[in-house]
């Protein structure tokens, strides 16, 4: 055979997809590992021609799970954000979207047993070391996808996927504030640098002459936006200390402004090199602790409730998002406890995807 037969599950998780494999089932060693994602998703081509990719970020996400070594955790989740077309693997970051459908993918593997009714997934995200427990349905212990839960950004119901996020603030620098600073000032620019879930880097959308409000197709047509956020983005990443992040997603970027549609907090997530159709799961949590923390680039564009739970609204270019932060105020200053979500994910398609052999021949070790 001149290409090796990879298993996987193919899913929609949140507002994001791809595929979704067994850990074991994948070259051991990372340089390998890389070449085998890049040709599953087809990177190198605006389409991913020649492979499953979707041609946008969102599309272009891996799963891999395996039994947890954690002694918290029943899985191991690791994800690998594939580039559309630069043949780039980022291994740093987590996604939340995508996490939407670890708990199925988990069941759906035989890497957890289900239980009748409902059943619980304490979810290690191997990237951050997050902690994250999901609830998923399943009726006569199979995993149903049908129901009535609707986010912005999906058409149509599925069946609610209860995520809550324990332990999750500077977990992927170590703090929460990784400056040691509400605001910093990179070119001129107010910028909050925030660890919860995913490191971001927040600035208001007026700061950069921009409303907020722009639309995905506006905000990735402004090269002279995203020329002026990336050089600021990469200044926050070394003060946050993660060195160089010129070929990171991470930190990601948000843009904040007075919410206009009912939400709490009128939002814009970049990805960081396109615009987010809608929002991150985990960038969600960022930008909502953002908007409750007293002092960082959201004071004035909202009025912060004293003390949690709160459910945060934030405003996107295809709706709304509800994120439940759970926090308290000691001595003026704000302390993550949790965050909650609800989302949905679907299984799409399941078999093999099939890998040149001059790229990785099937021995995983």
């Amino acid at each position: 055979m001149t290409q090796t037969a990879v298993p996987y599950i193919f899913m929609r998780g949140g507002t994001s997809r791809g595929p979704y494999f067994n850990r074991a089932h994948l070259p051991s060693d990372r340089e390998t590992l890389a070449k085998v994602l890049i040709a599953t998703i087809g990177s190198g081509h605006p389409l991913n021609i020649d492979g499953i990719g979707g041609g946008n970020a969102v599309t272009t996400k891996v799963a891999m799970l395996s039994k947890s070594e954690d002694d918290w955790a029943d899985v191991d989740y690791f994800f690998a954000q594939v580039s559309v077309e630069d043949q780039i693997v980022d291994f740093k970051p987590t996604c939340g979207n995508i996490l939407s459908g670890v708990a199925s993918a988990a069941l759906e593997m035989g890497l957890v047993g289900a239980q009748n009714g409902e059943t619980e997934v304490r979810i290690h995200a191997v990237n951050t070391g997050a902690q994250v427990v999901a609830r998923v349905q399943t009726p006569d212990g199979v995993v149903s996808y049908e129901g009535d839960a609707a986010i912005d950004g999906v058409p149509g119901t599925a069946a609610p996927v209860a995520l809550n996020f324990m332990k999750v603030a500077g977990s992927s620098t170590g703090a929460f504030l990784p400056t040691g600073n509400l605001t910093d000032t990179f070119d001129g620019i107010d910028v909050t640098c925030m660890d919860v879930a995913m490191p971001m880097a927040l600035a208001k959308a007026s700061d950069f002459g921009l409303t907020g409000y722009e639309t995905r197709e506006e905000l990735d047509a402004n090269l002279a936006f995203f020329k002026q956020m990336e050089a600021v983005r990469l200044k926050a990443g070394k003060a946050m200390g993660m060195g160089d992040c010129t070929q990171s997603v991470t930190p990601k970027f948000g843009l904040l402004a007075k919410a206009k549609e009912g939400g709490t907090i009128a939002t814009r997530y970049f990805m960081p090199w396109t615009t987010h159709p809608t929002m991150a799961v985990t960038g969600s949590q960022c930008i909502a602790s953002c908007a409750l923390t007293p002092g960082t680039v959201a004071d004035g564009l909202l009025e912060r409730p004293s003390c949690g739970p709160v459910t945060v609204t934030l405003e996107h270019p295809m709706g709304l998002m509800d994120v439940l932060i759970d926090f308290e105020m000691k001595d003026g200053a704000f302390h993550h406890t949790s965050a909650g979500l609800v989302r949905t994910c679907r299984k799409l398609a399941s078999g093999e995807v099939f890998i040149p052999r001059s790229i990785w021949d099937g021995a995983t070790s």
